[in-house]
């Protein structure tokens, strides 16, 4: 009677064990699906959140090219009715470095070139043409701008460089009638200049090919 009530006892005891253990075993798999799911829901806030600033800097950046687009560059200079005649001869221009007018029938290549010599003017002018910004300089430039001017040429198509050395300004941008002087490659008006102008509104003929033509 003894032997039984022991193996009873015995046996509730394994019993309790067990649950026991299975208790502990399901409030485990409870915390391991709490983290889980708390994990898998800060990697999604932080996906939407990261997704959201994304969204907001792509928006920013629209915003400020389309400001840059419309807002007048402070300085600038602007010349209408230019002439659009092809000729085969040197013209004077009534502007260094000139910004249109009467032109060779052959442009310069202006996707994203820089040349260390300067170019024909007439050439040029064919370049500001088909709506590429022209980046000159002189001898007083400081060679840190002209470094950094020319990255900004060399990732920018439908833009070239050259000296002028007899520009009146160290620095100095221009388009098809249109035309700035800045103070450095870090002026603020450089960006928007190429912004407002690279294939811009004041393009005579937008989509012209700016390779093709002369290289040197």
């Amino acid at each position: 009677m003894a032997s039984a009530k022991n193996q009873n006892t015995t046996a509730a005891a394994r019993r309790a064990k067990l649950e026991e253990a299975r208790r502990k075993e399901r409030s485990r798999e409870r915390r391991v699906r709490i983290i889980t799911i708390g994990a898998s829901v800060a990697v999604v806030l932080a996906l939407v959140a990261g997704g959201g600033y994304l969204v907001y800097q792509a928006n920013e950046k629209k915003e400020k090219e389309q400001q840059a687009k419309i807002s007048p560059v402070t300085g600038e200079r602007t010349w209408d009715k230019l002439t659009q005649k092809h000729v085969e001869k040197k013209i004077d221009y009534p502007m260094t470095p000139p910004v249109g007018g009467d032109h060779s029938q052959v442009w310069m290549n202006c996707n994203a070139d820089v040349y260390t010599e300067e170019i024909a003017n007439e050439n040029a002018v064919h370049s500001l043409e088909h709506g590429a910004v022209w980046v000159t300089y002189n001898d007083e430039a400081s060679d840190a701008d002209v470094k950094a001017l020319t990255k900004k040429v060399e990732s920018t198509p439908y833009s070239l460089m050259s000296p002028v050395k007899n520009q009146k300004d160290p620095l100095m941008l221009s388009a098809w009638g249109k035309q700035v002087t800045v103070d450095s490659a870090s002026d603020d008006r450089v960006a928007q200049f190429f912004t407002k102008y690279v294939q811009g509104p004041q393009t005579p003929e937008p989509g012209a090919a700016c390779t093709g033509g002369l290289d040197k």
